[in-house]
């Protein structure tokens, strides 16, 4: 089973159309990719994994279908590259310069990790 067949039974199976299994694989990579490289969200190489995962995908796919106007696929590639970037992208941005919205604030009552008491 190649690539692409792949991909097909990933679709079927989940039900879902491909662009929304695009947005769904650019999340699960970036967190596999986070816990295996055991790096937190605020680092960019979880992210830079699901980019070139994501540019090899789009490769494949440009390479194995040729439609029959080439500017359409082009175009659906780069619909597809978005989908998948988006979420990874605004998770990175929002571990790195806005913390406090994924993890909220720190409770000023609560005993610190080095607060031996």
């Amino acid at each position: 089973m190649d690539w692409h067949h792949l991909k097909d039974w990933a679709q079927h199976a989940a039900g879902l159309n491909m662009d929304a299994l695009h947005v769904y694989a650019g999340i699960v990579l970036q967190l596999g990719a986070a816990l295996v490289m055991r790096r937190s969200l605020r680092s960019p190489w979880p992210w830079l994994v699901v980019l070139v995962a994501e540019f090899a995908n789009e490769y494949y796919d440009y390479s194995y279908e040729i439609w029959p106007d080439r500017d359409i696929q082009f175009a659906e590639g780069v619909r597809d590259m978005w989908n998948t970037m988006a979420l990874p992208t605004l998770l990175l941005l929002l571990a790195r310069y806005a913390p406090r919205l994924l993890v909220g604030k720190a409770d000023a009552a609560a005993p610190s990790a080095a607060d031996p008491g």
